[in-house]
């Protein structure tokens, strides 16, 4: 085992972290992106899903570059993207120009994020890995709480542009800290190349991490509609839009210190997918009731409740995959969380502007947690009829 694992889950945990605050800078300046692009709310959650939409086209190659190229290679391209595409978005003047910097920056952010995880994958296993991926999980909350935090005071003080801008300054310094202190890990020897290029995935592998990738993506769709919409909600019902960031980041903030800990319990108590199931169906339940109880304590209990699931799904993704199969099977993982995330964020806005009301959006995102609950029970059922390999 990688004696300097937990420094490179720093490394990692670091531009996985970047990753998020670039992908909610959208959603954090929504108030001034409105009213400057003059856009509806269905156009605002394309230009959410936009970030993930080359996922669907370009994570599955992305996982198949890691047989072929050094995973640190592959990360610093993704975190170059992303510089470039941040600061296309900073210097935009209209909507056209947003949209080519928005997937710039989500195609590097596509090559940087699969080789992530496989990087902890690969350096942690059996329990620890459960933790592991907690914590490496806690990064993308990290990253949109301080988006939601920090972007609209710089777009207050200066220009929504310029806060955009900063989104590119972060990756730069995540690119440099990749570049000095990661480290790949040994080439593999003859013997365990050939095995890689003779091992071909199978379909009870492709079948099984394809359903824990589509109960990853509705999990995240149905968070990303509380932070992406919960903003323009409370700036209807009056408040500005440094407060609305800050409450909403309230969800960000719990989820942070829930993610570990709940991965911890997780990994100690019990059955996992016990913990993950439970999390998904309080979820929906504080999705639906957030219109009409106190958004506060809404977003804390989603924030809360959300921790326990998040390293248990990561880590069995990794678990239904042969360790010479983990970069294309997590390459499958992430394309159905990319398409979803490039396609339902419009459809929430879509949503909003058919029914002219919150409520649509929120009562949306429960059914999706729903949906995500069930797609849980097959896959456990799928577990308990047949093992993974």
């Amino acid at each position: 085992m990688d004696k300097r694992r937990w420094l490179v889950l720093a490394v990692v945990f670091v531009a996985r972290t970047s990753m998020g605050f670039q992908f909610q800078s959208v959603a954090s300046l929504s108030p001034f992106i409105l009213n400057e692009l003059d856009i509806a709310f269905a156009t605002l959650g394309t230009l959410i899903g936009l970030f993930m939409l080359p996922g669907v086209a370009v994570a599955l190659p992305s996982g198949a570059l890691s047989r072929r190229f050094r995973d640190k290679t592959i990360a610093v391209c993704g975190l170059i993207g992303m510089v470039a595409g941040g600061a296309i978005l900073g210097i935009s003047t209209g909507l056209s120009d947003a949209i080519i910097g928005r997937l710039i920056s989500g195609a590097g952010a596509v090559l940087l994020n699969v080789v992530l995880t496989k990087m902890v994958v690969d350096r942690f296993s059996d329990r620890q890995q459960i933790f592991a991926m907690s914590l490496l999980v806690t990064s993308w909350p990290f990253g949109i709480g301080l988006a939601l935090s920090v972007e609209p005071l710089i777009a207050e003080a200066a220009t929504w542009q310029i806060a955009m801008g900063a989104t590119s300054a972060f990756c730069a310094a995540s690119l440099i800290l990749m570049w000095m202190f990661y480290h790949d890990l040994p080439k593999p020897g003859p013997q365990a190349k050939a095995g890689m290029r003779e091992s071909n995935i199978s379909r009870r592998e492709v079948y099984l991490v394809s359903l824990v990738g589509l109960i990853w993506m509705l999990y995240n769709v149905g968070y990303i509609f509380v932070v992406s919409f919960t903003p323009v909600f409370l700036s209807e019902t009056g408040a500005s839009p440094a407060e609305a960031g800050i409450v909403t980041s309230l969800a960000t903030w719990t989820l942070i210190a829930s993610i570990p800990l709940g991965g911890y319990m997780a990994s100690k108590i019990g059955d996992d997918k016990v913990w993950m199931f439970g999390s998904f169906i309080i979820m929906a339940a504080a999705m639906i009731a957030l219109p009409y109880t106190s958004t506060i304590v809404a977003v804390l209990v989603i924030g809360i409740s959300a921790g326990p699931a998040a390293g248990a799904i990561m880590a069995a993704a990794g678990s239904v995959l042969r360790p010479c199969n983990r970069g294309l099977g997590m390459g499958i993982y992430f394309t159905w969380y990319y398409m979803g995330m490039a396609a339902l964020p419009f459809a929430g806005g879509l949503v909003r502007d058919l029914t002219g009301k919150p409520e649509g959006i929120f009562l949306f995102g429960g059914l999706i947690m729903v949906l995500c609950a069930s797609t849980l029970a097959l896959f456990r059922f799928e577990l308990r009829r047949r093992p993974a390999y």
